[in-house]
């Protein structure tokens, strides 16, 4: 049977910094943790316009068995967060915007276009969802307690409460992807100084997508089947100086995805972020 010719383009979430107020020697429910991590999402944003971050990215096809297959496109970006709490319910009231740098280690070319698995120039940042207005959506439950690397952490499971319709995009051979409604996973938080430590997340179920006749090869499929998407966040504290500022900021993103008749059945999407520092703006009257 043959393929596709279109690779298959998920989105993937590019998390910011929560803190919540816990300890660990207390018994905290689910709802108020939350509550609380839902509080700090609000005023983390508010700080988050004034960071900007290097995002590395390298994107590697993968062999049946999870191996490297071939060449990877490597990218730079410059990144940064735009924070609209008036948004809409349709809207995602925080997202990330990048600038392309670098494609392979050299400066694009004007008018040059991404390829399909490059990531969006503008994306939506996904602690949303733990805003007040946007968690009746999702479940949460305590987890118990468990470590990343040398340090105990509180974990908190999330789902989604139902699935909704797959919101598909197709431009040409590339087809881009959103699957509300159909996301489950963890958040590791440390209990002494509320610092999210990871977040675990994946889809539930496998998911079929038709593809449009125009998109088909002869012989090939009329369904590409998304069968994996797992991500894992890892954070690290960041300092800042004048004034003086440490916050959690996202260290690596780590993406696998596997999606049966499409141009691109296995990919590894790997993102660093490096070099972060804030911008400053001001003004002054003029006479």
């Amino acid at each position: 049977m043959q393929l596709p010719v279109s690779p298959f383009a998920i989105v993937v979430v590019i998390v910011g910094a929560v803190s919540v107020h816990l300890a660990a020697s207390q018994a905290v429910s689910p709802d108020a943790a939350v509550e609380r991590v839902g509080d700090y999402v609000e005023r983390y944003y508010s700080r988050a316009q004034s960071i900007v971050v290097d995002e590395n990215v390298i994107i590697q096809p993968l062999a049946l068995d999870l191996r490297v297959d071939g060449f990877a496109r490597r990218l730079t970006y410059e990144l940064r967060v735009e924070w609209n709490p008036e948004a809409s319910e349709e809207d995602s009231p925080a997202k990330v915007t990048r600038q392309l740098l670098a494609i392979n280690g050299r400066p694009p070319r004007a008018g040059q276009e991404p390829e399909c698995l490059d990531p969006r120039s503008t994306s939506p940042e996904p602690l949303a969802f733990l805003l007040p207005d946007r968690r009746e959506k999702f479940t949460f439950k305590t987890a118990g307690l468990g470590r990343v690397g040398d340090r105990t952490a509180m974990m908190i499971d999330f789902r989604s409460v139902r699935p909704e319709e797959p919101k598909v995009e197709w431009k040409e051979e590339c087809v881009s992807i959103d699957l509300p409604g159909r996301a489950r996973g963890r958040i590791w938080i440390d209990p002494e100084t509320s610092e999210i430590l990871r977040l675990d997340e994946s889809i539930v179920g496998l998911v079929d997508i038709p593809v449009p006749a125009k998109q088909q090869r002869a012989g090939g499929s009329m369904f590409m089947t998304i069968e994996r998407a797992d991500s894992t966040i890892r954070y690290r504290r960041v300092p800042f100086r004048d004034p003086d500022e440490t916050l959690v900021l996202p260290s690596s993103i780590d993406t696998l995805t596997i999606v049966k008749n499409s141009g691109s059945p296995r990919t590894r999407i790997s993102q660093t972020f490096s070099n972060y520092r804030r911008f400053v703006t001001g003004s002054r009257i003029v006479q």
